[in-house]
């Protein structure tokens, strides 16, 4: 891959970007590598929407009240809460949302800290016990391919959506966001899926 090509393409439509910028997108483009280019595209567009342009792991805003609200069996909705895991009072702030994507809930911790001790890359249980460690640049990026090959995030994955060869269509790429939150600026994250497929084909990966 031409990094030289991919970074000249994206300065070109998104502006300058600065040295963590950059960092963030090595990381990410070093996870994804190999993957279908429509794949990597929307992987990418993901990322940078959902990280408000920084590339860099984010932690879910919000006091610990509004956490525990969401997302705890204290809060306001104990259904939802026991249904994704959280069955312990305190849950909600402890499994709340961190990553390159928000990686939420105890059940999708608990997927991401198997498939990470599976990988090598943390040890059995060692997310669970500290879920911060999502924020850590390599467990991050294995949390978001994973989870989006996966389907973790909304029970919806790439393959739903996105062809394993080729260039997708505006209407593939608005459809996938599916996978991360129904059609929440679905529109822009496709505007940002054609500018990083374009950077990916003009560095050489054109399948």
């Amino acid at each position: 891959m031409n990094r030289a090509a991919f970074y000249k393409t994206v300065r070109a439509k998104l502006g300058s970007l600065d040295q963590s910028q950059v960092d963030g997108f090595e990381t990410i483009l070093n996870a994804i590598a190999g993957q279908p280019l429509s794949y990597q595209a929307y992987m990418l567009a993901t990322t940078w929407h959902e990280t408000a342009d920084t590339m860099q792991p984010i932690k879910e805003k919000g006091s610990n009240e509004y956490l525990r609200n969401q997302y705890d069996i204290t809060g306001r909705r104990p259904d939802t809460a026991k249904a994704y895991g959280n069955v312990n009072p305190g849950d909600g702030i402890r499994y709340c949302g961190r990553g390159y994507v928000m990686n939420t809930w105890y059940t999708n911790y608990a997927k991401a800290d198997a498939a990470l001790a599976k990988a090598g890359i943390l040890k059995q249980g060692e997310l669970l016990a500290n879920p911060d460690l999502a924020m850590r640049h390599d467990v991050a990026a294995f949390i978001m391919l994973a989870g989006m090959l996966g389907g973790w995030f909304s029970g919806k994955r790439l393959s739903s959506y996105l062809p394993a060869k080729g260039t997708a269509t505006r209407a593939q790429y608005i459809a996938a966001r599916r996978i991360i939150n129904i059609q929440d600026k679905a529109d822009l994250i496709e505007d940002y899926a054609q500018i990083f497929e374009r950077a990916l084909r003009d560095a050489g990966i054109l399948e």
